[in-house]
């Protein structure tokens, strides 16, 4: 494609090292901190359509699902802002809670961090399992949501870290696997508590569980190389180096971080220099893919997934096993992604999910505006009950092997050292922001918009599909303190990037 211009990795610097057992159990389990992510989008959806805990916290939803108060149209019979704002409020705390973990995890390091996010999100889940007033109910939230802002800003840069070059792509794709396995045992729990009075206390409680493994995991990690030279710590990250590499001489890749960090010293307000000229691409990216993620709207489907399948007409059974169905696909699918990464490449994946995403979308809004009409009065049949669950299997699929893991993985691994904690952090603000947005909008825009809130979604799909064939440059085994080369040989970026960052220090090894 015109625009698609590739870096050329065979002229990058490939250092020794092989892939040790140390690192693949290291990056297991600092990859949990996604299992909390995955768990609360899996559970939130299940938890807001029991019927205990509509009637205890949110009596006015449950007579209006019932009676049909107010509304004639099945669109409508969830739409409630005080029940969004139950799911949305995560998000709200977990955008200003990535700030925060950005200086946390520059000047502690990755590992405190984890830790950090890790607490929040137990002290949290603990609030909501024994809730008793919708006061105590948001106020574990936004514990919640201050976990999942530590833990999606540390994770994704500590995996990138610690992983050698070739996996890297594999191993920083643990974190969006593990949040796919969150939101498939999430569903699995909910479909189990949903007949008991007081199974939405087991769902929202369980929550703890990650946590605490976190937490107990964390304390036995070491931090990364990067961010021990950072800290000053040499001999401690080539200690470290020596044994996520395997082998003793890691001399080259040491000085390369050492040379990226005494650069990164040189930038004393990394806010402020990740706006200039020279990481234009990196404030680009880490910007807009967050913000297209969470326009595909596979949000929308995971933590509603329930209450959407019951509004078109599945029954409660039913719309929970729907959920555990699309889990299960999502978590298959990221492990196709996890094999196809390194070998394929990041762009070929973007693209590929893109426009299985855009078909999926469309036919999922014909089918429904179909049945639904306009009024929002109909039904499925079993057989098209069946069809709609294979086209939503089929995007989720699409969005798990690309956008999904993808969504982490690029924008943390083309920051260099000087502006990553706050590449990171916008990543991680813009996610949140969206997904807030998405999630406090969605069940009014599915009341007003109806069948076109596919077809809503489905246009910033042609218009992310389209911005990655023409501006994402190719990242596969490029090492990542030397992402900065592929900026200078894209066809676009060439323009924008100063020709001062260029690879003359990389003694004509890298030359572009």
């Amino acid at each position: 494609m015109a625009g698609g211009a590739f870096s050329n990795p065979s002229k990058t610097r490939h250092y020794e090292g092989k892939v040790t057992a140390f690192v693949l159990i290291t990056c297991f389990v600092a990859a949990m901190g996604g299992l909390l992510f995955g768990y609360d989008l899996g559970i939130t959806g299940g938890v807001t359509s029991m019927e205990p805990f509509l009637i205890k916290f949110f009596p006015s939803v449950y007579r209006q699902m019932k009676d049909g108060l107010g509304h004639q149209s099945a669109y409508c019979k969830f739409d409630n802002e005080l029940l969004t704002l139950f799911t949305s409020s995560l998000y709200l705390a977990a955008l200003v809670a990535s700030f925060f973990a950005s200086i946390t995890t520059r000047i502690l390091g990755r590992k405190p961090s984890m830790f950090i996010g890790g607490l929040f999100f137990l002290v949290g889940a603990l609030l909501n399992g024994f809730a008793m007033n919708i006061e105590m109910l948001i106020i574990g939230r936004l514990f919640l949501g201050f976990g999942v802002g530590y833990c999606n800003q540390s994770v994704p840069v500590y995996l990138s870290e610690m992983a050698p070059t070739n996996i890297r792509g594999a191993l920083n794709m643990g974190f969006q696997m593990m949040i796919t396995i969150g939101i498939l045992i999430a569903n699995l729990i909910n479909y189990g508590t949903a007949k008991l009075e007081n199974g939405w206390r087991i769902s929202l409680g369980v929550g703890a569980v990650p946590a605490f493994l976190l937490c107990l995991g964390s304390l036995f990690l070491g931090d990364t190389p990067n961010s021990m030279i950072e800290r000053g710590q040499h001999d401690q990250a080539k200690t470290m180096l020596q044994k996520i590499r395997g082998i003793q001489n890691v001399d080259e890749e040491l000085q390369d971080l050492v040379d990226a960090s005494e650069a990164a010293k040189k930038v004393e307000h990394a806010w402020k220099n990740v706006s200039q000229p020279r990481y234009r691409p990196q404030l680009i990216f880490c910007s807009f893919i967050p913000f297209f993620q969470q326009l595909t709207g596979i949000n929308v489907i995971m933590f509603y997934a329930p209450v959407l399948f019951s509004t078109l007409g599945f029954g409660d059974d039913a719309s929970l096993m729907s959920a555990v169905i699309t889990g299960g696909v999502n978590v298959l699918a990221t492990l196709v992604s996890i094999l196809c990464v390194d070998k394929f490449g990041r762009r070929i994946l973007f693209l590929e999910g893109g426009i299985q995403m855009l078909i999926s979308q469309i036919l999922v809004g014909v089918m429904i505006a179909l049945k639904f009409g306009v009024n929002g009065e109909g039904s499925f049949s079993k057989g098209e009950a069946n069809f709609l669950l294979f086209l939503i299997c089929a995007y989720v699929a699409a969005f798990a092997w690309s956008w999904g893991p993808l969504g982490w993985l690029v924008p943390s691994e083309i920051c260099p050292l000087e502006v990553r904690s706050a590449g990171q952090a916008i990543n991680v603000a813009v996610n949140m922001l969206f997904t807030f947005v998405i999630a406090q909008a969605f069940l009014t825009m599915l009341c007003h918009l109806k069948f076109s809130l596919f077809f809503f979604f489905a246009f910033f799909v042609v218009i992310m599909t389209i911005f990655i064939a023409l501006l994402l440059p190719e990242t596969k085994n490029v090492p990542i303190e030397e992402i900065n080369k592929v900026w200078r040989s894209h066809w676009f970026w060439r323009k924008i990037v100063p020709n001062d960052i260029s690879t003359d220090n990389y003694d004509g090894k890298t030359s572009l």
